[in-house]
């Protein structure tokens, strides 16, 4: 077999590269990376000597890429990807199953159901530890996409990844506190209607915001960051908004709040999806929290409330 030449330069080196470009600067780098500046700056100008290159150029304080920078810079974030990836899978052969599963679930999921399902994971797997991402829209395949979480429950399937669909389509209804304005017109609220009260709405949990957390064109709204908010200020009677009704069901069924007739604009349908990061490298772990899942979801016969 042909001996693989040694590399003359460290991970450690090029990781000092990525955070300075993704940083953007050498302070910052050494911040992200716990180290001092100097050691920071050593690392980078040690690997330009080795390579006969200049990555970067100052502009004042900020350190710009050079076009051979820019290139050692993408190939060097492949590669510490390539290598998180080596020791995730190293340790996934070594433990049988993973110390440690992420998992990303959208918010329109029944949390009781998925509780459940890990409940019952748990005591297949004690010693596996379960970190759960709540996400809205796009903080999911974000996530996913990264390679961030293992595993995800989304109500679309990024392009490029495979999805399994759930037994379960979430039914979320426009609603309002009992005595809210909207449910005292005498007739079904329109679009014009919801215009003159406030809005509430769940922030997009991903780094890149979409616009489309605002069902209505307002002038008044409040931006929470999670459900739960959402649900005790229209329980307060603070505003109007959508929620799924699984979210809501005890609220509902006890007249604390009360659906909006909008018509055609009534209730909306989600279906959600279950979906691996990599198929090609799933753990025993979490293919079997997947199929638990699964299982869980069929039995529970979603549709339902």
């Amino acid at each position: 077999m042909e001996r693989l030449p040694s590399p003359h330069i460290t991970l450690e080196q090029w990781r000092c590269l990525v955070a300075v470009v993704e940083a953007g600067g050498y302070a910052q780098a050494a911040e992200k990376l716990h180290k001092s500046q100097s050691s920071v700056t050593y690392a980078v100008q040690k690997l330009e000597r080795l390579l006969d290159i200049k990555a970067f150029q100052m502009d004042g304080r900020r350190a710009i890429l050079t076009p051979a920078g820019d290139m050692l810079y993408r190939r060097a974030r492949q590669l510490l990807e390539d290598s998180a990836n080596l020791e995730r899978a190293a340790g996934k052969v070594s433990a049988g199953w993973e110390s440690e599963i992420n998992i990303a679930v959208e918010a329109l999921y029944p949390t009781w159901l998925l509780l459940e399902s890990f409940d019952r994971f748990g005591k297949e797997s004690p010693h596996t530890r379960i970190n759960l991402y709540e996400t809205i829209f796009q903080g999911g395949p974000e996530l996913l996409l990264s390679g961030q979480v293992e595993l995800a429950i989304l109500p679309e399937v990024p392009a490029g990844s495979n999805g399994k669909a759930l037994p379960h389509t979430s039914r979320i209804v426009p609603v309002a506190h009992a005595d809210h304005p909207l449910h005292h017109l005498g007739r079904p609220p329109t679009l014009n209607d919801l215009r003159k009260h406030r809005h509430l709405v769940v922030r997009d949990t991903s780094q890149q915001r979409d616009s489309r957390t605002s069902t209505v064109d307002v002038a008044q709204r409040w931006t929470v960051s999670n459900m739960a908010t959402s649900i005790g200020a229209v329980c307060r009677g603070y505003g109007f908004t959508w929620l799924p009704e699984d979210k809501i069901r005890h609220e509902l069924a006890s007249g604390l709040l009360k659906p909006l007739p909008l018509g055609d604009g009534d209730a909306r349908f989600a279906q959600l999806y279950l979906i691996f990061h990599d198929p090609s490298q799933i753990g025993p772990g979490v293919r079997r929290l997947a199929q638990i899942i699964e299982k869980d979801a069929l039995q529970a016969g979603c549709n339902k409330t």
